[in-house]
């Protein structure tokens, strides 16, 4: 039994919870229906303790996911307080201002008892592959069109199912037998994550989580602390635009330093629209927290602690702190250019630390959905991605996503379960950034219609006209780019009917560069030229590549 939390005991015991999460992740994938969780990442696994805090998540969690959960978590208390919850409970809620900022996530938690005694929570989230309303998009005028919200109800009690709640949503949906195995999924996810931790305490003799939770968190956030006071205090902002919805929108961003603690303020930024860009508070501070984390401790394990010195403000009415019934289907083309933000104000003071503008942020979606080869219905999500902005000793890496990690899957499987041929997946040539280090390459993907009739396509794209900016002296990436047969015109952000044998040809930005192009290796700028990443007239023009290389010309 162990009693004392010396280094070494720490290590062992935080290492353990981390597995169970893992442990409960891989059950979630091995039991979800769709190939939004199956094959693309869209979920997360926590673990909190009896007040709501994390403790641990499961090591592939969606950013988003872990800061927003714990704040869900303490909405089901406040909801329905600690003792009122038994053994068997799980209550859901898909609602944007409590949960993770849009209908489609659907919020679960269930408690964990101890030898009678609530020791712990845990909780998962999963992109649900239909929500109902106006299909996953950015251009409903209002919240009530973009699918059914669920407030927070017990979808199980005392381990008997909600009969009624679950025929509600089965009656809201378009691939009821999709949505259900997932939420089934991810109560599956839950049990395996409260046996696993009982068999935890049994076995270290701990009676329940509160002190090794208190340990956990505030070495976490005396790391943070510490982070942040190797930055010189001061002032540090940043300016970004993006292309919006049919005008330009801007984040502003201040970062304060003082001592140990941080504030970002986003005072100045666009005001919210009646388009569904907003993006709700808990999801800002999410995509906020989370580069802070990545460019000042990206080792530590995340958890509750390693956000107490972060403070993060944004006015009430904008587009970063939108008033219900705002529209927000959309959250992520607005949080996730946060990074761009936050990594462009602390480029000034920590240029060593931070990344360039990427193409993937942010990232790009395309969700279709209609009738099969068969009749049969079917709603899916291409997760693709861009490139990542080049790195202050690296360059970035090609068609990866950040700052989210939800990943695109198989081909082969997303042509098993919709009526599209793939006819083309490469990368893009000349796409990432010029730099001393250059961005990662965006790609090109080209998909043709091959069912009898025509489907729904909702693009969620952004970087037309804003692309992925280089950092200290790199350049832009290239653009998105999105084209329906031989150039007609696409709403970026909108719904669109494909007709069969149309082909929809679409172009993820790349990457920002990072230092000056004429600083960059001639070995290196070689390198790329034999791998087919940059072009003959790129190498001389850029790069100054020719005769007196002994290369190229």
């Amino acid at each position: 039994m162990i009693k004392d939390f010396d280094a070494i005991s720490l290590e062992i015991l935080w290492s353990r919870l981390i597995s169970v999460v893992d442990e409960a992740a891989a059950t979630l994938v091995r039991a979800s229906f769709s190939t939004i969780v199956k094959e693309s990442n869209d979920y997360a696994c926590i673990l909190m303790d009896s007040r709501g805090d994390s403790l641990a998540n499961n090591t592939a969690s969606i950013p988003s996911f872990i800061a927003t959960l714990p704040r869900t978590m303490k909405h089901f208390l406040r909801e329905v307080p600690p003792d009122q919850w038994n053994p068997g409970d799980v209550i859901m809620t898909n609602d944007p201002w409590l949960a993770s900022g849009h209908l489609p996530d659907i919020t679960m938690a269930m408690p964990i008892f101890h030898r009678g005694k609530l020791v712990a929570f845990v909780g998962t989230i999963a992109h649900s592959p239909d929500i109902g309303g106006s299909i996953w998009s950015a251009d409903a005028r209002e919240l009530f069109e973009e699918g059914i919200r669920i407030p927070p109800l017990k979808l199980y009690e005392g381990g008997k199912p909600n009969p009624t709640l679950l025929n509600l949503i089965r009656a809201n949906v378009r691939v009821p037998e999709l949505v259900v195995g997932d939420l089934n999924a991810q109560m599956a996810a839950q049990a395996i994550c409260r046996d696993r931790l009982v068999e935890f305490l049994e076995e270290y003799g701990l009676e329940d989580l509160t002190l090794l939770s208190a340990v956990i968190q505030e070495k976490t956030e005396a790391i943070m602390r510490r982070a942040i006071q190797e930055i010189p205090d001061g002032v540090y902002e940043k300016a970004v635009e993006m292309d919006g919805f049919d005008h330009p929108i801007r984040i502003q961003c201040r970062i304060t330093i003082q001592g140990s603690e941080m504030e970002v303020d986003y005072e100045g930024t666009s005001s919210q629209i009646d388009r569904g860009l907003n993006c709700v508070m808990a999801y800002t501070e999410s995509y906020t927290t989370y580069p802070i984390k990545c460019a000042l401790d990206p080792f530590t394990p995340k958890n509750e602690g390693s956000y107490r010195p972060i403070r993060v403000k944004a006015p009430e009415g904008s587009i970063l702190n939108p008033r219900f019934p705002a529209p927000v289907n959309a959250r992520q083309l607005i949080g996730h250019f946060l990074s761009a933000a936050i990594f462009g104000a602390l480029a000034e003071v920590i240029p060593d630390r931070v990344i360039a503008d990427s193409g993937s942020q942010p990232t790009l979606r395309l969700l279709f959905t209609g009738k099969g080869l068969k009749g049969e219905k079917f709603s899916s999500v291409l997760f693709a991605n861009g490139g990542m902005g080049a790195r202050p000793n690296k360059d970035g890496l090609s068609c990866i996503p950040f700052p989210t990690n939800s990943s695109c899957g198989s081909i082969e499987i997303q042509e098993a379960v919709m009526p599209l041929l793939f006819w083309k997946k490469e990368m893009i040539l000349d796409s990432g950034g010029p730099g001393r280090f250059r961005g990662g390459l965006g790609q090109e993907i080209v998909i043709q219609v091959r069912g009898k009739e025509p489907i729904r396509v909702s693009i969620i794209t952004d970087r037309h006209h804003h692309p992925a900016q280089g950092f200290q002296g790199g350049k832009a990436g290239a653009p998105t780019k999105i084209v329906l047969n031989d150039g007609q015109y696409v709403h970026p952000k909108s719904q669109s009917v494909l007709r069969p044998g149309d082909r929809l040809k679409v172009h993820y930005a790349g990457g920002g560069g990072f230092g000056p192009p004429e600083e960059r290796d001639r070995g290196m700028v070689d390198k790329d030229l034999r791998e087919g990443l940059i072009s003959s007239e790129a190498a001389r023009m850029i790069y100054g590549l020719g005769e007196k290389d002994g290369k190229g010309g």
